[in-house]
């Protein structure tokens, strides 16, 4: 006999569960696009480097 198709979003059952299949949780939030985190840091640390290169040159 063969297994019935469930749609990728949904838990297949098992023999003994006791809960139904639910949808997974949507995918998203602060972490889905890590670019722009990787960018602050990066202006962050040029911005630190330029502000002791210019004390190191008004020397």
């Amino acid at each position: 006999m063969s297994v019935p198709f469930v749609p990728p979003e949904e838990t297949p059952p098992v023999e003994g569960s006791t809960s139904s299949a639910h949808p997974e949780r949507a995918d998203g939030g602060v972490w889905e696009h890590p670019v722009f985190w990787v960018a602050l840091i990066g202006l962050g640390a040029v911005l630190g480097a330029l502000f002791f290169l210019f004390r190191l040159v008004g020397l």
